[in-house]
């Protein structure tokens, strides 16, 4: 009796798998396939991934996801650190306050972040004179970063002993020698951790992107939109595939590094 429902969980847990991950695998598969039938396997190749890396609008967007996504995740991890800082030396009222505030963004559809960025920047623009572009897009990015990077590094400031500051200071440690001597090394997994989920999340935002870019700027995602929207290319199950890829790759080293830290607050706790 009570195996039954064990394996009745384990049965719907694996349907849901299948159901979530199955049409991603076949894009996988078909990334290989000759043809350039989605439903006809014919052969397996190489040639669309060879005919990716050789076209100039998709190695464009990848320069401008990357380096968009690289700016925007070390601004972001430097500005949320700051602010989690700021946050952890409030008092608990005005502290919760302003988690609350940075809990929005989170929670907020990406539409609604994506469309109130697009005008603040249009009415912005009639005043000082500029167009939508890089600059939008990456101020766009920043900002939807910085929740996310603040989200990880407050866990550790709250895991940190408050005393080791004061500790540092009266051995002779400067404000700025204990911040960057002493407190830096002990949040550094959650700042390395917010600069990681931040890279990551930039890499494969569309939406935010789609309204704050302009028209001179695009992104990989945004060209993966715009070549759905003719005829589709294998092309795509080939620039998805390694889109996949790599955000899999990013996420399995977040959590082999959450569970190393866990690993080793355990054995600082035995000893």
């Amino acid at each position: 009796m009570t195996r039954r429902p064990r394996i009745g969980s384990k049965i719907f847990l694996g349907l849901i798998y299948l159901f979530l991950y199955a049409p991603i695998f076949i894009m996988i598969a078909f990334s290989f396939n000759s043809s350039k039938s989605r439903t006809v396997w014919s052969g397996f190749t190489f040639d669309w991934y060879r005919q990716l890396f050789h076209d100039e609008q998709i190695i464009s967007s990848l320069t401008t996801t990357i380096g968009v996504s690289v700016l925007a995740a070390i601004v972001a991890t430097v500005a949320g650190t700051f602010a989690a800082i700021g946050f952890y030396n409030m008092r608990k009222r005005w502290s919760s306050f302003y988690l609350a505030i940075n809990n929005i963004p989170v929670m907020n559809a990406d539409i609604v972040t994506g469309v109130s960025l697009c005008l603040l920047f249009v009415s912005l623009g009639t005043v000082l004179k500029y167009q939508l572009g890089f600059g939008t897009l990456l101020i766009a990015h920043i900002t939807f970063n910085i929740p996310y990077v603040i989200l990880s590094v407050m866990p550790k400031l709250r895991q940190m002993d408050k005393n080791l500051i004061d500790a540092a200071m009266d051995l002779g440690c400067t404000w700025f020698q204990a911040f960057y001597k002493v407190m830096i090394p002990e949040i550094m997994p959650g700042i390395i951790n917010g600069m990681m989920i931040a890279f990551t999340m930039s890499i494969d935002d569309f939406v935010i992107s789609y309204f704050t870019a302009g028209s001179k700027v695009q992104t990989l995602s945004m060209t993966i939109y715009a070549m759905t929207r003719k005829r589709i290319s294998p092309k795509i199950n080939a620039v998805s595939t390694l889109l996949f890829l790599f955000i899999l790759t990013l996420l399995v080293i977040i959590n082999l590094r959450q569970i190393s830290q866990e690993e080793r607050e355990r054995k600082l706790r035995k000893k």
